[in-house]
């Protein structure tokens, strides 16, 4: 998540960098050497009201129930969020979710990848109509001018499914299947379009948290009230494809290029079209790559 454009654009351009818990690298490949990244390699579909699964690990507390698996803001610091143990090149993520209300509660889902290439949807908790789509590359902000904010009728009384659909030459989001937002890699900025093997996060966090900057309290609807709270976010289920095969990523080189990414034993868009799903449900293995892990199937 980054702070991005706003209906106050004049004011978001003055403010600093700042980015939630959801948003940082522990190895960037622009400047050093860094492990591979392990791949997806194929499409499963995740059923959170089943319990934990080990394809996310968590950060901060999410908790599950029949309905899925809540990630609550109750004091300050709280930011509970689950991350993939695998990245995709290329692919698609749907997320069944109720978005969090609360002012300064900002419910989130983000693409990232280690070059800090991201594709963002974020709700607010003070809109209950509509959802923050974003983008960057290479953790570049530019003048903040890249954010939308797109219909999304009330997100947080309801389910509903969000997707992002990202390859080569473009980036759909879409709600409920209906398109919203189209970027496409040719009208990007140069070097600003995502391309580069991502993580898949998505969890909730306080930008209304009074020890934030100001930018980003105002951004995020005003001050955070604790004594409110909890606040949550809750999501059902996801479906992750990826749109290449293999059991790893590596960097051949620091440009940040999806030319310069390989797929080891696979393809790159090895897997557009496939359409087998694999579903995981709690006590599920973590994903290997290449189409073979020992998942859990569900009829």
């Amino acid at each position: 998540m980054r702070i991005a454009n706003l209906p106050w654009a004049a004011l978001a351009a003055t403010f600093a960098h700042t980015a939630s818990a959801q948003t940082w690298t522990a190895c960037n490949p622009l400047t050093t050497t860094c492990p591979n990244d392990t791949a997806l390699g194929m499409s499963i579909r995740v059923d959170f009201t089943k319990g934990e699964v080990n394809s996310f690990v968590a950060s901060g507390t999410p908790s599950y129930d029949g309905e899925g698996v809540s990630f609550s803001v109750a004091r300050p610091g709280d930011a509970p969020q689950l991350i993939s143990t695998f990245y995709i090149m290329f692919g698609r993520v749907e997320v069944t979710m109720k978005a969090a209300p609360g002012t300064g509660i900002v419910s989130s889902v983000v693409l990232q990848s280690d070059t800090l290439d991201e594709i963002d949807l974020e709700w607010l908790g003070v809109d209950n109509g509509q959802v923050q789509t974003n983008y960057f590359g290479k953790g570049i902000v530019g003048n903040y001018n890249r954010g939308q904010f797109n219909p999304a009728p009330n997100n947080q009384a309801e389910w509903h499914t969000y997707t992002i659909d990202w390859t080569q030459d473009r980036i759909v989001w879409l709600v409920d299947g209906t398109e919203i937002r189209t970027q496409t890699a040719d009208s990007a900025e140069d070097n600003q379009y995502p391309q580069t093997p991502m993580q898949f996060k998505f969890g909730a966090w306080a930008g209304g948290d009074p020890s934030n900057a100001q930018g980003t309290i105002e951004w995020a609807g005003g001050v955070t009230n604790y004594e409110n709270g909890p606040y949550s976010m809750r999501v059902k289920s996801v479906a992750v494809s990826d749109y290449s095969t293999g059991k790893e990523y590596r960097y051949k080189d620091n440009s940040g290029s999806w030319e310069s990414i390989e797929a080891i034993d696979g393809e790159v868009n090895g897997n557009i079209g496939n359409v087998d799903v694999i579903t995981i449900t709690a006590s599920a293995a973590s994903p290997t790559g290449s189409g073979s892990p020992a998942y859990l199937l569900v009829a």
